[in-house]
């Protein structure tokens, strides 16, 4: 399965394609949409949209996560950080892909093992999962932390432990 992994943000907007089949995952891209941090904030959503549905054409994937906004003490900066979300959300819909939406200590604790991981410590183990792989950025970074973490939690593994659940309650 073909999954994108997307890491919303207003300035940069990290993306990453992998393969998955079973446990086995695959590189195949990574990178960055970039909006104009001088464009009035409807043309930044707008490029970081057209960015976004380009990647998803290019690379077809069959399977989407993205992570969830958190909260911080700067309102205006989660408002815009969820506007771009947003959007990214509505790229997604647009192909048909009904995106995962994992918060950012499941990711971390998906890849990293803990979920208080640094962005270091991330772009560290990405270099375990795809060995000679060079990532566009710490968020590209993320991207693809992010769909490894919705591999795990859709994966063969994942539909065991469903089943064992159900068969215990």
């Amino acid at each position: 399965m073909r999954i994108i992994g997307v890491d919303p943000g207003l300035r940069n907007l990290g993306w990453g394609v992998i393969e998955a089949e079973g446990s086995r995952m695959v590189h195949v891209a990574n990178g960055i949409c970039h909006s104009d941090s001088a464009a009035p904030l409807a043309i930044r959503l707008q490029q970081l949209f057209r960015g976004l549905c380009a990647v998803i054409a290019e690379h077809a994937p069959e399977a989407a996560a993205i992570e969830e906004t958190f909260v911080n003490r700067d309102g205006q900066g989660t408002l815009k950080l969820g506007q771009a979300r947003g959007v990214a959300l509505l790229a997604l819909a647009e192909a048909g892909l009904a995106p995962g939406e994992y918060a950012p200590n499941t990711v971390k604790k998906a890849v990293v093992g803990t979920g208080h991981a640094a962005k270091g410590q991330i772009a560290h183990m990405i270099g375990h999962y795809f060995p000679g792989v060079k990532t566009a950025g710490a968020d590209a970074a993320d991207a693809l932390a992010i769909a490894i973490c919705h591999s795990h939690h859709t994966g063969p593994g994942a539909a065991r432990i469903a089943a064992a659940l159900r068969a215990a309650g």
